[in-house]
């Protein structure tokens, strides 16, 4: 192994084929393999692709052997011409290709049960590096490969590119085989929490003093995701002993990070802000009525895209037109982009679809300006409880961009607002 003192073992993902670089799949394989990695306690620090080349393939072998214990290929173990992983980690290890006889029965058998000739590219398949062992196919042709390198335990793995061969295979021979080698077991587990309404950088200041602190410690770790108009996450990733350890880690830590950024989280993982705002309308027992001009229905896509939305909410107005506001609503006349249009919206819908809170939006979505008003002038109203009021918020970015931020920023209100009542 690599000299890393009381380190686990790290893996690196080296995933095989010139249509990944290409574009034309998508590797969900080295994902899937990052974060089952990730479960069994392995360290992963890098992950690459690279094409259907020997030469490019050896040196990508090449570099993840110089920086990790284990490497873990992906693909490139078809009977096919451009299959030609095997003989690169053959290079590797400087052994020579022989031909696994059983292997061969095993895949001639195959063909026979499926009352198919086998051509003989299909042999390549049961071609394996000399020292190095097979995992048996459970549900394809192609077997994978655990081979030994070198004097230091380092170890090298091939397994197929099709997914559901990857996973098994992955899962019942790769994963025990590294766990095995590491000698020590672990877990690593990861939290996201899901903010809105400060910037990546206004966050980061807020939570520097626990990332200085966990500097010196480097368990857990923080990182921040930008997810556009879903916000800006906080992920927490911790290693422990087992899965009761991590999550023991995370809650601390999730405490901690709260206390620093205050409101700012509305979910976790995947609770959505649609979602968080549900939750506590059914918590608070009201029921809720919008009216929406420029996001056209956006808000209500989300409210009603939450499971068992009926239970507390009454419905949609898209008043997007002025006089669908002035004689539906009750919006007086005037500007539509303003502080007052805006609460006689909310008024309105809470009226109209008799609902105990009323939330709006209108504002300048774009291109052109309305009511001398620039491009991402929006206001959300709310009505609650006898109470009326509204934000002005300036959003930026183009058409689309605008009207995604003024949908959530709505619900964000409402979240807030809610949060004080229960």
């Amino acid at each position: 192994m690599l000299d890393r003192g009381a380190a686990l073992m790290r893996c690196e993902v080296v995933a095989v084929g010139t249509e990944l670089l290409l574009g034309q799949v998508v590797d969900t394989n080295s994902a899937w393999i990052g974060e089952h990695l990730a479960v069994a306690g392995i360290d992963s620090f890098y992950q690459v692709k690279v094409g259907d080349n020997h030469d490019r393939i050896v040196a990508a072998i090449e570099l993840a052997l110089h920086r990790s214990d284990a490497v873990l290929c992906c693909g490139g173990l078809g009977p096919t011409q451009d299959d030609i992983t095997r003989e690169a980690i053959a290079a590797v290890m400087g052994v020579a290709l022989v031909r696994d006889e059983a292997v061969a029965a095993v895949i001639a058998q195959m063909f026979r049960t499926r009352g198919r000739a086998m051509t003989d590219n299909n042999l390549r398949q049961a071609d394996v590096p000399l020292g190095a062992a097979v995992i048996p196919q459970t549900r394809g042709t192609a077997p994978g490969l655990i081979c030994p390198v070198g004097a230091n335990g380092q170890v090298i793995y091939a397994v197929p590119g099709v997914p559901h061969e990857m996973r098994e295979m992955v899962g019942r021979a790769v994963i025990p085989d590294l766990q095995r080698r590491s000698g020590t077991t672990a877990t690593i587990l990861s939290r996201t929490l899901r903010t809105w309404g400060l910037s990546e950088s206004g966050l980061a200041e807020r939570v520097a003093p626990r990332v200085d602190a966990l500097e010196a410690t480097g368990n857990p770790t923080i990182a921040f995701l930008a997810s556009g108009i879903e916000g800006i996450k906080l992920r927490v990733t911790a290693k422990a002993a087992d899965a009761a350890a991590a999550t023991a880690l995370l809650d601390q830590e999730e405490a901690l990070l709260r206390a620093l950024v205050g409101d700012v989280v509305f979910g976790v993982d995947e609770e959505s802000m649609e979602v968080a705002v549900a939750s506590l309308l059914r918590r608070a027992g009201l029921s809720l009525g919008l009216a929406e001009s420029l996001t056209g229905g956006l808000v209500g896509a989300r409210i009603t895209a939450v499971p068992g939305a009926s239970d507390f909410f009454r419905g949609c107005i898209v008043s997007y037109a002025s006089d669908v506001k002035h004689d539906l609503l009750g919006v007086p006349p005037g500007p539509v982009v303003s502080e007052a249009a805006a609460m006689a919206m909310a008024e309105g819908a809470a009226r109209v679809l008799g609902a105990d809170v009323g939330l709006a939006v209108t504002g300048v979505a774009g291109p052109a300006e309305q009511d001398g008003q620039p491009v991402g002038t929006v206001w959300l109203g709310w009505s609650m409880q006898g109470r009326a009021g509204a934000t002005l918020v300036n959003l930026p970015g183009q058409r689309e961009q605008v009207r995604q931020l003024a949908a959530i920023s709505l619900l964000d209100l409402l979240r807030r607002r809610l949060t004080l009542y229960v």
